[in-house]
């Protein structure tokens, strides 16, 4: 295995971290760290296709970036308007 790879298979441990925690309840949608392991999955995976492209994952891993971006900035909002009332 070479560090490519194995700085995707941490993205992939950071995605099911995410997943796992918030399937066990032990993370809710609106948790920064949810935000945080989601956007980490992706920026490593995308890391790791700079050195063996394929187009159908970069695509996917970019949305999901960019969701978990939308997704985040959301939440704070809603947070930033619920601590001012």
């Amino acid at each position: 295995m070479n560090g490519p790879d194995f700085v995707g298979l941490v993205g992939v441990a950071a995605y099911l971290s995410a997943y796992g925690l918030l399937q066990l309840g032990t993370l809710k949608v609106e948790d920064n760290r949810y935000a945080l392991l989601n956007a980490l999955g992706a920026l490593l995976i995308l890391y790791s296709l700079l050195y063996d492209f394929n187009l159908a994952s970069f695509v996917t891993q970019s949305a999901w970036l960019i969701l978990t971006a939308i997704g985040f900035i959301r939440s704070q909002g809603k947070r930033s308007r619920t601590a001012r009332s």
